[in-house]
């Protein structure tokens, strides 16, 4: 095999090499392009979900959401449900800006809970991702007795 002839074969394969290398580069550009958020307000909270751990059936935990709007309107809050009486929210009622940062307190309250306690909270709004669900968990411990 002369020199010429192994120059091309490297020319060769190192063409096809670079094809591939384009192909895979074009590929990856398409997942990027996939994963672009619909027109709209977008909710994008930091967490998804809260772990207490233990507390002592009583006690009164709470957890701030924090969230950004990652959309290109504003988004507004309808409405923030909790699964019991035993869950508490509080939330703004203003627009918040594409860009902007925001939060909902969940506050639970122990009393008369005892075991693994998983309570959800449904965010109702005008966001693309309509509705949102965080979640917080907590392991309720019976309170010790009161020393007699």
């Amino acid at each position: 095999m002369s020199i010429n002839q192994l120059y091309n074969i490297m020319k060769n394969i190192l063409s096809i090499l670079a094809i591939f290398f384009t192909a895979s580069l074009l590929q990856a550009q398409d997942a990027v392009e996939l994963t672009v958020q619909p027109p709209g307000p977008f909710i994008a909270f930091t967490e998804s979900s809260h772990d207490f751990g233990d507390i002592e059936q009583g006690d009164v935990v709470q957890y701030i959401f924090e969230f950004e709007n990652k959309g290109d309107a504003p988004v507004i809050l309808a409405d923030v449900r909790t699964t019991c009486g035993c869950t508490a929210s509080e939330w703004v009622r203003e627009p918040i800006a594409p860009g902007a940062s925001s939060k909902i307190k969940v506050t639970f309250n122990s009393r008369g809970k005892i075991g693994r306690q998983n309570k959800v909270v449904t965010i109702m709004s005008n966001a693309a991702n309509n509705p949102e669900r965080v979640s917080i968990v907590t392991n309720v411990l019976p309170k010790p007795p009161a020393d007699q």
